[in-house]
């Protein structure tokens, strides 16, 4: 429809306008810019109240977002038959806690006491101030609600790292190329790291950036290098669960949607004597680059 031959005195509001300013709608054109055309047309104010108020189409609005799926395929370990120890390959691994709601599984045995130290005395040289994943920038940044100091092995560093991810992996259930980097964490005297999520929040403008690594989260695995005196546990406040932080133990859980229905709030609680040591295994969807 040509708008500026609709410039008369006598403007009806024909079934060819109606189609145009659904076209127009439906193009994703405002009311308002719609208004302006017609003006600049020629249009009369009446006939453009007429033609875009209550008599025009609204526009359609935007579908709802799809709700979160839980995912069928999961990192875990293999609990069938209530198992007292699993076979991670080059170790018997055991058992220690089950819960569905959160999905948390302890594990005792996961490291030995020489692969603890060996992972303290590789990562000690290189601890810098611990940062957090920035779902609102995709960057990272130091966070006061984590006040530990940390760092990062790439995948396969070394023959010690590589025989822990492969354990790992098929303990889990789950391709070491999955996997991020193994991080080391110390804790001092009084610090801590406060309840929060491990997955990414869709909803957050940095996520997608984050995601083109390896997609989502599924799962964390926290091992405990070294006890502190005392305090460290590992909480999880929507179900009133602590984890002694002792070494050698595991405590894993798994979040099969980043939505808080998961339950999986956990934090590390203040260290209030001595050191706490912890080497940190993120899971992902897809293979992490």
């Amino acid at each position: 429809m040509n708008l500026q031959q609709a410039s008369s005195t006598n403007q009806p509001i024909s079934d060819e306008l109606r189609r145009w300013v659904t076209e127009q709608l439906a193009a994703g054109h405002t009311t308002s810019a719609l208004r302006n055309s017609m003006r600049e047309a020629g249009w009369m104010q009446d006939a453009i109240d007429a033609a875009l108020g209550a008599e025009a189409p609204a526009p359609a609005q935007a579908p709802a977002q799809a709700p979160v799926v839980p995912r069928s395929a999961m990192p875990g370990p293999a609990l069938d038959g209530a198992p007292l120890y699993l076979d991670a390959g080059d170790r018997q691994v055991q058992v220690l806690l089950t819960m569905g709601h959160p999905r948390v599984v302890v594990f005792g045995d996961l490291l030995s006491q020489e692969e603890c130290e060996g992972l303290i005395a590789a990562a000690r040289e290189r601890l810098a101030r611990s940062l957090t994943v920035e779902t609102k920038t995709g960057g990272e940044a130091v966070n006061v609600d984590r006040t530990s100091d940390g760092m990062f092995f790439t995948r396969g560093e070394s023959p010690l790292v590589q025989r822990i991810e492969a354990r790992i992996a098929r303990l889990l259930n789950w391709p070491v190329e999955f996997g991020e980097g193994l991080q080391v964490l110390r804790y001092a005297p009084g610090a801590q790291y406060r309840p929060h999520y491990d997955y990414f929040d869709p909803a957050e403008p940095g996520t997608a950036t984050i995601l083109r690594r390896g997609g989502q989260r599924l799962a964390t695995l926290v091992i405990y290098l070294q006890e502190p005196a005392q305090g460290g546990a590992t909480t999880f406040p929507d179900v009133g669960l602590e984890v002694a932080p002792r070494r050698g133990t595991g405590v894993f859980f798994s979040y099969d949607r980043p939505d808080p229905a998961t339950r999986t709030l956990h934090g590390g609680a203040p260290v209030l004597a001595g050191e706490k040591w912890v080497a940190t295994k993120w899971l992902r969807e897809r293979e992490f680059v």
